[in-house]
């Protein structure tokens, strides 16, 4: 099986993470796979080491000149199959096959947020050309299906991390990082600061949590638009000593490893994949119940979980993990294996694959079809 994938990210987020997943796990199956992203983007730089690799980047979600490029790759290679991993890679895919016509191979369309579908004229012309979508989780496909997309067209693969790798990396030292005090326990958090990841209800359950366990620290890794306000928050609530915003940083899943629990609150959410990393580093987690996350983890079992935006319940199971060691090692333990089993990398290359071979037949069935009516057809002699 030949696939193209297009990425058209500049930074390295879950997508990315994703992306580089699944064409090294293709690769290793023996597939070919060839990678098509941003040459200014780190998931590029990443991936230079390899082959199959070539620099391309839409300007905006309408680039002509873009897809124009991408429809000739299309012709001279002929892949079995196109992958856009996220939806300016899909608008070029999309509008390259429209270039193509007939001749265009199936497309394939990733979906890992649980936000509506676009309205506008284009989105749904372009989302009308996808063959069939790719969701990280079963509540990202009732979304898409709520937003109009029948179910044959849905398929669901959960995301998948490399369990084996994260268990065996050396933990960071957070204390060391972040100047906190000897023996404090560490709740750790990984996400984007946006205002749908929760933040400030996570916030807010700390403020509680200190009260009965004053010695606990809160280390938050990721940066954006919603930094300034939390730092507000934080101020506001006296908890400068207990709170800290550590922004990006490089050995997320290091630092992951060394926590002692890990949190996370979105309001909306997909699969979170900083959950399932922190679940195969072996921690017990206390995450609300939104998007995909009831499907990751199991209530009482692999860690706790509360509804968004009650920071009171919130802290209270926070503080039951932090109390008892015994109890968060057993979850811990409980959600690593949990990982191993549901989501590995392996498990999500074989259900890409799958998808793969199916919209593959389903295109030379159709092909078939095409070449059998053109052949019946009678045309009228000229005289």
């Amino acid at each position: 099986m030949f696939s193209i994938h297009v990425d058209t990210g500049r930074t390295w987020r879950g997508g990315q993470s994703q992306v580089f997943n699944t064409v090294i796990g293709l690769r290793e199956r023996g597939d070919r796979a060839l990678l098509v992203a941003r040459p200014d983007g780190e998931l590029f730089r990443r991936m230079q080491q390899g082959h199959d690799l070539l620099p391309l980047a839409p300007r905006s979600d309408v680039d002509i000149s873009a897809a124009w490029s991408l429809s000739r790759l299309l012709k001279r290679v002929k892949p079995d199959v196109v992958h856009a991993h996220d939806p300016h890679a899909i608008s070029m895919a999309a509008t390259a096959g429209s270039i193509l016509g007939r001749s265009r191979p199936p497309l394939v369309a990733s979906r890992r947020g649980e936000f509506r579908m676009a309205r506008n004229s284009f989105s749904k012309w372009k989302y009308a050309q996808v063959d069939r979508f790719i969701t990280s989780c079963a509540a990202v496909g009732d979304r898409l299906a709520a937003d109009g997309i029948h179910r044959d067209r849905i398929a669901v693969v959960y995301d998948g991390v490399d369990v084996g790798r994260i268990a065996r990396l050396e933990p960071a030292n957070a204390h060391a990082e972040f100047f906190l005090p000897s023996g404090s326990p560490v709740i750790g958090n990984v996400a984007a600061l946006a205002s749908h990841k929760g933040h400030q209800d996570l916030i807010d359950a700390m403020a509680r949590s200190v009260r009965d366990a004053p010695d606990a620290r809160l280390v938050i890794v990721g940066d954006g638009e919603m930094r300034a306000a939390l730092e507000r928050q934080i101020q506001e609530r006296h908890l400068a000593r207990h709170v800290f915003l550590a922004g990006f940083r490089s050995d997320v899943l290091e630092l992951v490893r060394g926590f002692d629990v890990f949190a996370t609150s979105p309001i909306h959410e997909a699969m979170c994949l900083p959950l399932v990393d922190a679940m195969a580093a072996g921690k017990a987690a206390v995450a609300t119940r939104a998007g995909g996350i009831p499907e990751v983890m199991v209530d009482g079992e692999t860690g706790f979980v509360v509804e968004p935006r009650d920071a009171e319940t919130l802290a209270a199971r926070l503080v039951m993990l932090l109390r008892d060691e015994a109890l968060r090692t057993r979850m811990g333990a409980a959600a690593q294996a949990r990982a191993a089993a549901r989501f590995s990398v392996e498990r999500m290359v074989r259900g890409v694959a799958a998808v793969y071979e199916s919209v593959s037949t389903m295109n030379r069935a159709r092909a078939a079809t095409d070449s059998r009516d053109t052949s019946t057809t009678e045309y009228p002699r000229s005289t």
